[in-house]
């Protein structure tokens, strides 16, 4: 039997799961918060210099351990049993682990220890793009992880429902913490007041002096951020706005790759800026005079309320998420996922109408102000965190584990 946190006379111990370096953004200065909130923090993340610097700058632990982001049995369990290693040393009294694969190996790993405080943050549902065997087996896979935790964070009211809609979830356990959303945004990094220098620069290295109109994109470079729509978009376009750029500022992936032949044309296109995957985003969107993302499934887009606060108006899709972060017609425009000619029109709309622009993107930097900032998120997790360890110390500690039965 697990004695209470008071018993052990130690601050309650908590340990944050992401599967990829790369996904640090999501938790950048929550967990510092969660340090001086009293609990002693340490983060679990796939190998690389970002884990280390995150963990670095923010004060707290970090175990590094293997995680491949696609579905590769043999692999996985060896990294499962490395975190089991790592759960049953640390002896958490929270988990809470984000992605897919760190929110089913950690989660995993947890229950079999019997972490008394286990939450799942749901960022999105994978299996929204997948049809066949492979949807039914990752349907599997979200209901698994939904069995063993105690709580899941949906990062948006729509992707709640949505979870709710297929049925991978209990609707008791779930919650969105204030507006949605993963971290919040730090408004304060976004806008010309700190970024100006370094976006100047940045438009002379890639050549955007004297450019036109920037439509600008931010994120992973696979098929379902819409990056074949949103190619297709622009070789509507180009011809009849050509003093308009194309600026595509993210990392290309293997997994969930865009059709060679796409990237080539963007590649060999002089009016089509590709930048890779870059560390800081924030004077990118100094570049760009609206963003775009037509994503076939989000949890709830980051860099939407990243552009929200460079002042940026910005076209999404409908998917869930999407229509949290974006207000259709006041802060941005929404179209149908996966259909090209919509976005075409809807970037028509901002490229023909500089006053357009200015007013969406004004009244997108005001509602991130308002709605968004990262201490709304902050708290309310702190508070979720209180109200378990508080259930858990009541309960006098005993290992709070959902028996075999229970799960799918």
């Amino acid at each position: 039997m697990r004695r209470s946190v008071e018993a052990r006379g130690r601050r309650p111990r908590l340990l944050v799961a992401i599967t990829d370096p790369l996904s640090t953004v999501l938790l950048r200065g929550q967990l510092a918060h969660a340090r001086a909130a009293g609990f002693d923090v340490t983060l679990i993340s796939g190998p690389g210099a970002r884990a280390r610097q995150l963990a670095a700058e923010e004060g707290v632990g970090l175990v590094e351990v293997p995680m491949v982001r696609e579905l590769s049995p043999l692999r996985d369990l060896v990294s499962l049993w490395r975190v089991f290693r790592v759960v049953r040393r640390l002896r958490p009294d929270l988990v809470n682990a984000g992605t897919a694969k760190a929110g089913l190996l950690v989660t995993a790993a947890a229950w079999l220890n019997g972490v008394p405080g286990r939450i799942y943050t749901m960022r999105g549902i994978r299996l929204e793009t997948h049809r066949g065997f492979f949807r039914h087996l990752l349907w599997g896979v979200e209901r698994l992880i939904g069995a063993m935790v105690h709580r899941v964070v949906c990062v948006s009211p729509s992707l709640r429902a949505r979870a709710l809609q297929l049925g991978v979830v209990a609707p008791e356990k779930t919650l969105v913490l204030a507006g949605g959303s993963s971290n919040g945004v730090q408004v304060e990094r976004f806008g010309a007041g700190a970024n100006g220098p370094a976006a100047a620069r940045l438009r002379g290295e890639l050549g955007l002096q004297g450019a036109g109109p920037v439509v600008g994109f931010v994120g992973r470079l696979v098929r379902d951020k819409g990056v074949r729509e949103l190619a297709e978009a622009w070789s509507m376009l180009r011809e009849e706005f050509p003093d308009a750029r194309l600026l595509l500022v993210g990392p290309e992936e293997s997994g969930d790759p865009v059709p060679s032949a796409v990237l080539q044309a963007l590649r060999e296109d002089a009016r089509v800026t590709l930048t890779g995957g870059v560390f800081d985003t924030a004077p990118y969107y100094l570049l760009m005079d609206m963003l775009v993302l037509p994503s076939y499934r989000e949890g709830f887009p980051n860099v939407v309320l990243e552009a929200g606060a460079s002042g940026l108006p910005v076209v999404t899709t409908t998917v869930p998420g999407c229509v949290d972060a974006v207000e259709d017609g006041i802060t941005g425009l929404h179209v149908p996922a996966g259909d090209a000619r919509a976005l075409s029109a809807a970037l028509r709309r901002y490229l023909a109408d500089p006053g357009l622009r200015r007013r969406h993107g004004d009244a997108g930097r005001a509602r991130v102000n308002a709605e968004f900032r990262r201490e709304r998120i902050w708290e309310g997790l702190i508070d979720l965190y209180r109200e378990m360890v508080v259930a858990n110390t009541a309960a006098a500690g005993p290992a709070a584990r959902a028996s075999p039965g229970e799960l799918p």
